[in-house]
């Protein structure tokens, strides 16, 4: 973040400010990262192909291919809008959440954390967003591994989507998959914020008080490489989990794990990682540079904010 010594920044920043640029900096991560999203849901919730026969889909390219050739390139933005509907408080409250994890350690506003305090202050900021990621997340996957070709779609989108899963189990439906985000965004936001912070802070040079975009950039890839190195196997977990009949798993994620490792083998938790990979880099670029961008326009439009 660009506030305290280390962003260089001494003032400290406004929650407001913090839920607006975080809200826009989420909404920029969506528009550049969600197609290698949907690519990387298909592959990791897939059907178990049988033996000699050819899976779905043998790969990331191959997905997109597909994906393409039957639905066009509409289809590589199925599912947007519950993500985009949901991103902006979704950043805002980790952004928040990140940024009152990091007052709750420092004796003083200019106190520098240490990287295990960052993470902490990060993880401590994945909390706050389940509650409305894990609904979001479960009708973003709905959406996504639905085929053109296969079919009449089930869902005609995310309103569809939330009336069906009531109707079927009530709100236990809707939040399903719930432990499942939790396991994920807590250790995977902790890197993720960690990762940011500390690299802005060594690779801003010594008295200088300005972000540098390329700075950003880089900061703001790794720190989304980061993320979701520690972050995906809980997501192929919760993937399964979150797009599975109901009753399919009784005992939730626990269920999931212990069937994908007996049928597919302990690597499976690693399905739609070159996607993942592909997209975390720019997706997360794209997200700091708009957080970075619509807090520099806030603090010269409302500088006593």
């Amino acid at each position: 973040m660009s506030e305290e010594k280390e962003m260089p920044q001494k003032k400290a920043t406004s929650p407001i400010k913090y839920f607006l640029s975080g809200g826009f900096g989420g909404i920029c991560t969506v528009v550049a990262g969600h197609p290698l999203d949907t690519i990387k849901v298909r592959l990791q919730t897939m059907p178990k192909h049988a033996p000699g026969e050819a899976p779905l889909y043998t790969g990331t390219w191959d997905c997109a291919k597909k994906t393409v050739q039957k639905e066009g390139v509409r289809g590589l933005y199925k599912g947007m809008a519950a993500p985009i509907t949901g991103v902006a408080p979704i950043f805002a409250l980790s952004f928040f959440g990140f940024g009152l994890g990091k007052r709750l350690q420092q004796k003083t506003p200019d106190d520098v954390l240490t990287p295990v305090q960052l993470f902490a202050a990060g993880a401590f900021s994945g909390i706050f967003t389940t509650s409305i990621m894990a609904p979001g997340e479960r009708i973003k996957c709905l959406l996504q591994i639905q085929q053109a070709g296969t079919g009449p779609a089930k869902y005609s989108g995310p309103v569809d989507v939330v009336k069906q899963l009531y109707k079927e189990g009530g709100m236990r439906s809707i939040y399903k998959g719930t432990v499942a985000t939790l396991l994920r965004d807590v250790p995977a936001s902790g890197m993720y914020f960690m990762t940011y912070d500390w690299l802005q802070r060594v690779l801003t040079p010594p008295g200088s008080t300005e972000v540098g975009l390329l700075r950003t950039i880089f900061a703001g890839g790794m720190a989304g490489i980061a993320n979701w190195l520690v972050g995906i196997p809980a997501d192929v977990l919760k993937s399964r989990l979150q797009t599975a009949p109901e009753g399919m798993y009784p005992n939730g994620v626990r269920d999931v794990f212990r069937t994908l490792v007996r049928e597919e083998g302990i690597t499976a938790l690693y399905k739609g990682c070159t996607p993942v990979m592909l997209r975390a880099f720019p997706a997360n670029a794209a997200c700091f540079i708009g957080f970075e961008m619509c807090m520099k326009f806030l603090n010269w439009a409302t500088p006593n904010l």
